[in-house]
């Protein structure tokens, strides 16, 4: 028995016709797409590439393209342009789809009129419909885009998650962040150079000439003893001088000694009294440039950008009123420039000991939510910074994805570091070559962000950021346990 002949490929296609159109439709247009009851099908999936593509490119296709059914889309043509949607879905593929959505599912209703109902007043009625639903996701999508502007597309988010949230109070929170970092040019671009995944070219471009990038230069504090000699101190021993209030006891007896006194005189004279040697030492820190790292800075001619981050953000008490608002802003821009550069991202705030909130950062359902939640949340608890660090450093060794992550600290600098947290993290920055940038929000650098960090971002303007009255301390908050420590360390200096 002779085999039956292999089809050809031309019945197969005429077999799968007109589905095998669906390789050009995106996946999630695919069920809205054939579940239309309006047009043509084979017309509507040769059609949605062309719509598609069209929009990306904020333009509107050729007439022909109106899915099988002229006469609905040519309503729809006029309420697209009308509406703005061609420049609001320009170079975001997730406004593509949903104005695409958006519009078979309106097309989808014109069959769902009484009897006797022309199809011209349903296509009115669809008209109607499709304005005042765009009218409300325009506004909403418009401030989508303000918040994460400079994103590009945003693949993971519809209009479906974004709707509840859009009239929040963390929305509302996170829009007024997002205003803020027009105010903080250095921050953003400090936040941007994070990484070590690449080189960032420092060549002048053939239009215009740049300055290359100076990387900072690295600091160490370094300890400056002053020695004030015959100072109220600790007694290091006998001298001879002429200070009668530090003499010996010896010498003190021959001043009533009747024969005594007279070479107590004269040794008085001679400054040849036997006294208590006194001397204070005064330590001074100093900021210097480094010579350890002299030579190794010198290498890095041109600096390095784009790499997994590590955000670790202080939200301890201290952190209260505009420190928060700039620690905020730093969240949000650490997001901006990580989904940008697609770059991995992971947040741990950290409170007082055993307070770690660990969250990945991205533009998803989840990460939304996430973001939002600390937007609206206020910062309060103790500050406990090795937590943070010591997990930070297994996530360099252990997850793949962050082996060549450098870390962001976000904090006002008001903590100190264990001696075996600070070996491990120098001993991982031997290893992995990790660095740690610290944004400093606060008046003064202290000792403990000197040591672990290699490059500092000083906000120093930190209070004209503030909302209110209560963000400057007005209101009786004291970023402090005690609000008087004058009276908690000398309770006898004030009197009630």
């Amino acid at each position: 028995m002779l085999p039956a002949p292999s089809p050809s490929p031309e019945s197969a296609a005429d077999a799968n016709s007109p589905y095998q159109l669906l390789a050009g439709v995106e996946r999630a247009l695919w069920l809205p797409a054939l579940v239309c009851s309006s047009g043509v099908t084979a017309e509507r999936l040769q059609d949605l590439p062309a719509w598609g593509q069209a929009l990306l490119d904020g333009r509107l296709p050729e007439p022909a393209r109106d899915f099988g059914d002229p006469e609905a889309l040519q309503v729809l043509r006029r309420l697209v342009a009308e509406l703005g949607l061609c420049e609001l879905a320009q170079g975001s593929a997730a406004m593509v789809r949903q104005v695409l959505r958006a519009m078979l599912w309106h097309l989808d209703r014109l069959i769902d009129r009484p009897a006797g109902e022309p199809r011209a007043s349903a296509i009115t009625r669809m008209e109607a419909a499709f304005r005042a639903a765009w009218v409300q996701q325009r506004q909403g999508w418009e401030e989508v885009l303000v918040l994460f502007k400079s994103l590009g597309d945003l693949p993971d988010l519809q209009w479906d998650d974004l709707r509840g949230r859009l009239s929040s109070r963390e929305w509302a929170e996170a829009r007024r962040i997002g205003e803020l970092l027009t105010q903080l040019k250095d921050l953003t671009a400090f936040v941007q150079a994070i990484g070590r995944a690449e080189v960032v070219p420092t060549l002048p471009s053939a239009d215009h000439a740049l300055p290359a990038p100076q990387s900072p230069r690295p600091m160490v504090a370094v300890a400056v003893t002053t020695h004030l000699v015959d100072q109220p101190s600790e007694v290091r021993g006998v001298k001879r001088s002429g200070q009668i209030a530090r003499m010996l006891a010896s010498e003190a007896a021959m001043v009533r000694h009747p024969l005594l006194r007279r070479l107590w005189r004269a040794r008085f004279a001679e400054q040849q009294l036997l006294t208590y040697e006194d001397e204070a030492v005064l330590t001074q820190w100093r900021l210097q440039p480094d010579a350890r790292r002299a030579t190794a800075s010198a290498l890095h001619v041109q600096p390095l950008a784009r790499g997994p981050m590590l955000v670790c953000l202080d939200t301890s008490g201290s952190m209260r009123g505009a420190p928060e608002n700039v620690a905020k802003a730093c969240v949000l821009q650490a997001l901006r420039s990580a989904h940008g550069a697609r770059r991995a991202c992971r947040l741990l705030a950290f409170g007082g000991a055993g307070e770690l909130l660990e969250q990945e950062l991205a533009l998803t359902t989840n990460g939304l939510n996430h973001l939002l939640d600390l937007m609206g949340q206020g910062f309060d608890g103790g500050t406990d910074v090795q937590t943070p660090l010591e997990r930070a450093v297994a996530l360099c060794d252990a997850d793949p994805a962050y082996a060549q992550a450098d870390i962001l600290l976000v904090s006002d600098g008001e903590f100190g570091v264990t001696p075996a947290t600070l070996e491990m993290l120098r001993s991982c920055k031997a290893r992995r070559g990790l660095r740690v940038h610290a944004i400093l929000i606060g008046d003064r650098e202290t000792i403990g962000l000197l040591e672990v960090s290699d490059h500092i971002h000083w906000v120093r303007a930190w209070r004209r950021y503030a909302t209110d009255i209560r963000d400057a301390y007005t209101d009786g908050f004291s970023p402090v346990h005690s609000q008087s420590l004058t009276a908690l360390y000398f309770p006898n200096a004030i009197r009630r």
